[in-house]
């Protein structure tokens, strides 16, 4: 599984990208593989405000449905609407074409860890 220099990690296996006060969010290569197939996103509503740990956003696959917690505060700014058309995308592109959301916010990515520390995280 690949895991990517330079992005944050939750322990619910989002990545985040922050830049310029915009953090991009999607799910995690770990994530993607546990789900299976992805059939579905259910995206946020652009100009919603979003508090970090809270559900964003639901994956449903051909085994389960799982929800997407945001890992900062903010506001979404942009959803990917290409998952409305391919879902699947979440699996074979997780970090690149299947991003999920992009969110305007304040926080700089304290409490999420490296991609050294999630490695680890899911070794454990």
């Amino acid at each position: 599984m690949k895991h990517p220099d330079g992005l944050l990690y939750t322990k619910d296996h989002e990545w985040v990208s922050i830049q310029d006060g915009v953090a991009t969010i999607g799910i995690t290569d770990f994530a993607q593989d546990a789900l299976g197939d992805v059939v579905y996103v259910d995206l946020p509503e652009v100009g919603a405000e979003v508090k970090a740990d809270e559900t964003i956003s639901e994956v449903e696959s051909t085994k389960s449905v799982s929800d997407i917690m945001s890992p900062v505060d903010g506001t979404i700014k942009e959803v990917n609407e290409a998952l409305d058309v391919d879902a699947s995308v979440l699996n074979s592109d997780p970090y690149e074409q299947g991003w999920i959301c992009k969110i305007e916010t304040s926080s700089t990515g304290e409490g999420l860890m490296d991609v050294v520390a999630y490695r680890a995280f899911i070794e454990e």
